[in-house]
């Protein structure tokens, strides 16, 4: 039985897709670390209760996934930068007896495209389709790699200017329509949508509009091509898939919890592939 104070957690609702359970338990293996990780079911109404009893049942920290990022950034006592910019909280820690609350979403992000696409900050106006919790992440992490020209587009043009108001200089917003004018000299797709999921299909912008170094980005990774992957890929395209944003967020977190700064592997890649395959 692992010691209880080595437990960790992802709190969600519902919680059950998750796979957060097989990249921390996987490192734990890696790393000889007698811990665990579990997957936690919690309804809105009880998160407050959870978030408060988090010392008494011996966990040193955890994830949260919808819905309830939001609100624990309420329940902290305490928020990095990233959480504060993002206004949400995706990784809870104890640091000297008290609970901090960061977000790691925007780390992820980056760290996969610099994975993949080496110096992809410098490849021109990023479009981000989308307003949502993701789209935030996505574009504090645009400004921390100074991208001066951000045009976040959704369907909904007032959320997407709530956000290029949060957000400030160099962050403007537009609605659906305007993905073809901006299209031609946009050098960063970025899709934060849930267009593309298996049983919400569909294409959230046209990369054949796009010029020819232009980078493709989807956060969804399930499938792991995506239709707009796929579109952009036939146009030639540099695509990157959404899997390795989930795979880096989770590296802060382990080392908060376990000590020991995990490393995303091809072993790891390939054992959540085939998990996602098998479902």
């Amino acid at each position: 039985m692992a010691d209880p104070l080595s437990r960790a957690f992802v709190v969600g609702h519902p919680i059950a897709h998750s796979r957060s359970p097989k990249i921390h338990r996987h490192w734990l293996q890696a790393h000889s670390i007698s811990g665990s990780y579990e997957a936690i079911d919690v309804a809105p109404a009880d998160i407050a209760d959870f978030i408060h009893g988090l010392k008494e049942h011996g966990f040193r920290g955890g994830n949260v996934t919808i819905p309830h990022k939001e609100v624990v950034f309420g329940l902290v006592e305490r928020r990095d930068e990233a959480a504060e910019q993002i206004g949400a909280v995706n990784t809870l820690w104890f640091e000297d007896g008290v609970l901090w609350g960061g977000n790691t979403d925007a780390h992820g992000f980056a760290a996969n495209l610099d994975e993949h696409a080496p110096d992809w900050f410098r490849n021109g106006p990023a479009m981000v389709l989308g307003a949502g919790g993701a789209a935030r992440a996505v574009i504090h992490a645009l400004k921390q790699r100074a991208v001066k020209d951000i045009r976040i587009v959704n369907r909904t043009l007032s959320r997407a200017q709530e956000l290029a108001d949060r957000f400030g200089s160099g962050v403007t917003a537009h609605a659906t329509a305007a993905t073809g004018e901006l299209s031609p000299d946009t050098g960063l797709l970025i899709n934060t949508t849930a267009l593309g999921m298996h049983g919400n299909e569909g294409l959230p912008a046209d990369p054949a509009l796009l010029p020819g170094g232009a980078i493709v980005t989807d956060i969804v990774y399930v499938p792991l091509q995506t239709p707009l992957l796929a579109a952009a890929a036939r146009s030639g395209l540099k695509t990157v898939d959404g899997l390795g944003m989930l795979l880096y967020q989770a590296a802060p977190g382990f080392e908060h919890w376990f000590g020991k700064r995990p490393v995303v592997t091809p072993a790891l890649r390939a054992a959540i592939v085939a998990d996602l395959e098998a479902a």
